[in-house]
């Protein structure tokens, strides 16, 4: 078996910044401090220089892509809608500390973002984050459509529950609000808005990804 590789997290905002050398110390420092920026390098001096740098050059920052399908595939799915909100969902672990956010397709400003959420999972996150984006743009009377990169989300919001395995606990009683809210919303709500897969494939990473694969 493969020995699994050393890991080093760099905290630019939490209750302690710095680079921690395993998960267990970062997750300290950022459970329970909402707006907690963090991310995993593979070397302590990529961590260390990272520290010392805007985390916006590393935080949702789109890799280079290409597509590997053909012209003809890449013709018949076309181009991403600009008109649109990109939601999507981090959790370090399964369960584990969750966050999720939205992001303006066209301008990739950062619309809103929740987290992070001890004990929580990718699932639920990409769920709760279609839901506050669809809240979102029936408030503002939007024509906006939404892109998930989660079929497992898109279809829990579109039988308007939340079927997540995890166990409600102390630590995610939050959470647990939040999906009831969620569900509440749905269930009390009509909308137009069309929720559409992103095809990761053809178009990269969705821009809501939070860039710490």
């Amino acid at each position: 078996m493969a020995k699994k590789k050393q890991k080093y997290y760099t905290v630019w905002k939490g209750h302690k910044t710095g680079v921690f050398e395993t998960w267990d110390d970062c997750k300290a420092q950022i459970k329970d401090y909402q707006g907690a920026i963090y991310k995993s390098f593979n070397s302590f001096e990529a961590a260390k220089r990272a520290l010392n740098e805007d985390f916006n050059n590393y935080i949702g920052k789109p890799s280079p892509f290409k597509s590997e399908l053909s012209q003809a595939e890449l013709d018949r799915i076309g181009k991403p809608n600009p008109n649109a909100i990109a939601v999507d969902a981090a959790s370090s672990g399964n369960p584990g500390i969750m966050e999720y956010r939205g992001v303006d397709l066209k301008t990739k400003k950062q619309l809103f973002y929740q987290g992070p959420f001890a004990d929580g999972t990718n699932n639920i996150g990409e769920f709760l984050a279609i839901v506050h984006a669809l809240a979102l743009i029936k408030k503002k009377n939007s024509d906006h459509i939404i892109y998930s990169d989660s079929r497992t989300a898109m279809s829990w919001v579109k039988k308007k529950i939340c079927n997540t395995k995890l166990e409600p606990s102390t630590e995610n009683k939050p959470l647990f609000e939040l999906i009831e809210r969620a569900v509440n919303w749905l269930k009390q709500n009509t909308y137009t808005t069309k929720v559409v897969k992103w095809e990761t494939k053809a178009w990269g990473e969705i821009p809501a990804d939070f860039g710490r694969k």
